[in-house]
């Protein structure tokens, strides 16, 4: 059985992901009292026979009255043996803010006392303990509803089958650092295809790219230690019980060198029948 618990910051995107495991069958309940979550996944054997093998609750700041139950319902989860995820989602504050401006919602945390962007900040306190615990953090300051979407989907998929799914994912740092990832390697030191007049039109999955950043022999460097960090430690994440591990690789405009070694990490890893997912997130 499934058990996710989605969670993360108002504006965020909580609704679409709980959406998307709903269409992909699970059974999905939003706001329950933090309190209830031992009560509520202690009934999975009735679930089962029920037919109810996934099941996601959507618990945010909402919640605030069982928040502060938060920690102890996680660890009586835990003595019951079951075996949940936690999926939280953010976004850059200034995104947040404009979001709600632009829908005209009204912040949860918002009063006549507080603004919004402190809302914003104790909404962030508030939930804590379920943004440590998360399984899996989802950015979507730069993602559309259909790719956010497809994350979800990918997850779920994901925890499906044993082992460690390898995130990969390539952006630009003029455009800023993904906040959900777990490692993020900078490769701007790298000879950036961009100068090359003849290859400023093509991206990292393109041969011209390609073959100019094979011939430098920083770039093949990079990769390998990429590559040997990760096979180095993957195998301590995976004792961990970690399923799900996120590598974002920056350069300056997200367009070249990145994408050619996401691309080429992805490649490497799914040789060695490992999981793994992309994402270019400056490839529109």
């Amino acid at each position: 059985m499934s058990f996710f618990i989605v969670s993360g910051l108002s504006g965020s995107g909580k609704t679409i992901a709980l959406q998307a495991l709903e269409d992909s069958g699970f059974y999905c309940i939003d706001n329950l009292p933090a309190a209830l979550l031992p009560h509520f996944a202690g009934m999975q054997e009735s679930m089962r026979h029920n037919a109810i093998t996934n099941v996601a609750i959507g618990l945010d700041v909402r919640n605030r009255a069982f928040l502060a139950d938060v920690p102890k319902s996680l660890d009586e989860l835990r003595q019951l043996g079951i075996h949940y995820r936690v999926i939280f989602l953010e976004a850059e504050d200034s995104i947040l803010v404009k979001r709600f401006k632009e829908t005209r919602r009204k912040h949860p945390m918002l009063d006549h006392q507080t603004s919004l962007v402190e809302a914003i900040g104790l909404e962030k306190k508030l939930l804590e303990s379920l943004s440590v615990a998360a399984a899996m953090r989802i950015d979507t300051t730069h993602t559309t509803p259909h790719e956010l979407r497809t994350q979800v989907r990918n997850f779920a998929r994901g925890e499906e089958t044993t082992g460690l799914t390898l995130f990969f994912e390539s952006f630009g740092y003029k455009h800023g650092t993904p906040l959900d990832a777990d490692y993020v390697f900078d490769v701007r030191c790298l000879p950036n295809p961009y100068w090359q007049a003849e290859l400023r039109q093509y991206t990292g999955l393109d041969e011209p790219v390609v073959k100019f950043l094979e011939q430098s022999s920083e770039a093949q460097e990079m990769f390998d230690e990429i590559r040997g960090f990760l096979e180095k430690w993957l195998p301590r994440f995976e004792r961990e019980d970690r399923t799900y591990l996120s590598i974002a690789i920056g350069c300056t405009g997200g367009q070249h060198r990145s994408v050619y070694l996401v691309q080429r990490l992805a490649q490497y890893f799914s040789e060695k029948s490992i999981k793994t997912q992309v994402r270019h997130r400056e490839l529109k």
